[in-house]
């Protein structure tokens, strides 16, 4: 089974409101926590370990590691 990227939400802009609003009032370490157990529940609906590795694949290749200032100078750059 291939991992579909097309859209695919009946409405993707409430989503991504809800999706913000659950975020309100969190500390960092809550909303990584929130996302994480967010992503375990979906992970575990969708069920499928091939589909989820293509996800990590996809969403690891967009978020590529930025290179961190060496100096001072770099870093007020």
């Amino acid at each position: 089974m291939r991992l579909n990227t097309d859209p695919n939400l009946d409405a993707p802009d409430d989503f991504y409101a809800a999706l913000v609003e659950s975020h309100r009032d969190l500390a960092e370490e809550q909303s990584a926590l929130l996302n994480a157990r967010l992503i375990l529940l979906l992970a575990n609906h969708v069920g499928d370990a091939e589909v989820l590795h293509q996800a990590i694949a996809i969403a690891r290749a967009g978020a590529a590691p930025t290179a961190l200032p060496t100096s001072r100078k770099e870093a007020a750059a």
